[in-house]
């Protein structure tokens, strides 16, 4: 008779797990609740209360594109949860020596309990989730930048209430920010006004949206006009410097000025995802002065992600 063994490989199946690669990733009623704990966190961070939920879990950070908050805010937010965070370059390894995304997957998904992954293109990102057996969770791509505006409709939500019904109005560049907004809109219920040079707007199949919540305006003013949002990003994004020039000639009418705030709402905020190029998007009086909240809203990425982070390894704790 063979002797059993305790430790035979398991033959069950691992149960689905949920991913954060694009803003649509999470319903209304999901989003409503992240952000509600996401005001239950913060406020406890503000009172020095320890909130440890994820003692002993691990978070693996996978870095392409360099950052400064969004490197902050995972790290920092993972350890105030109670867990670790371990930082990885791609050119520091095996990653950026070809091994395949698949591979890397199988391996660092065995060794920890939830990745955070900034590079390049969407399919990277989509390509490790594919086989990661922990949340995948986009820290920014050429495509989408799907925790920035977490943490920039809880900076509204914070300030003014629900985003249902009002007006945002993102100028510049149609990037992996705009496409996000795009996502956004439809998914909680107001309207993205979008202004870019021409061959600068965003793609609708890109940004993966109907359009239903979308108005395309050739002049910037009247994109902002009567909006109580406006947004904007650099005019050269991280991966396109190459075109820094010709973008500085062809974005020169669509800085965010004091001119462009006068026409919006009169309680209008002002965001930016920062870091910010003052005199190119966005005057300093605008991003230095009482309408702008880019300092609440970089401070936010840090709160929304710890929520994020809880609801994708403990599910809704209500």
């Amino acid at each position: 008779m063979e002797p059993s063994h305790a430790l035979s490989a398991p033959t069950a199946a691992l149960a689905p797990c949920r991913h954060f690669l694009q803003f649509r990733d999470l319903n209304a009623e999901e989003l409503t609740y992240l952000f509600g704990r996401t005001r239950l966190i913060k406020e406890k961070f503000k009172r020095y209360q320890p909130h440890h939920i994820l003692a002993d879990r691990t978070l693996v950070m996978i870095f392409e594109k360099a950052s400064t908050r969004t490197r902050l805010s995972f790290e920092a937010g993972m350890h105030q949860l109670g867990g670790a965070a371990i930082y990885l370059n791609t050119r520091d390894s095996q990653l950026g020596r070809g091994e395949p995304v698949e591979d890397a997957g199988e391996v660092i998904s065995r060794m920890c309990d939830l990745v955070m992954i900034r590079t390049y293109e969407q399919a990277i990102i989509e390509r490790f989730a594919s086989r990661s057996r922990v949340p995948v969770i986009n820290g920014l791509t050429n495509e989408f930048h799907p925790c920035q505006v977490l943490a920039d409709i809880y900076t509204w939500v914070e300030r003014r209430g629900s985003v249902a019904g009002i007006t945002v109005a993102w100028i510049g560049d149609g990037n992996n920010m705009a496409n996000t907004w795009a996502q956004a809109a439809e998914q909680l219920g107001f309207m993205l006004h979008l202004s870019s040079p021409g061959g600068y707007g965003i793609k609708a199949s890109v940004a993966g949206v109907s359009g239903r919540a979308l108005r395309h305006f050739d002049d910037p003013m009247e994109a902002a006009r009567g909006a109580h949002l406006v947004s904007t990003d650099v005019w050269t994004s991280m991966g396109f410097e190459s075109e820094g020039a010709a973008r500085k000639e062809a974005f020169a009418a669509w800085r965010v000025d004091a001119d462009m705030m006068a026409v919006a709402d009169r309680n209008a905020l002002f965001m930016h995802c920062l870091p910010a190029h003052r005199g190119e998007e966005v005057s300093a009086e605008v991003i230095d002065g009482a309408q702008s909240v880019v300092w609440d809203e970089a401070e936010n990425r840090l709160h929304v992600q710890k929520a994020l982070m809880e609801f994708l390894l403990l599910g809704r704790l209500n």
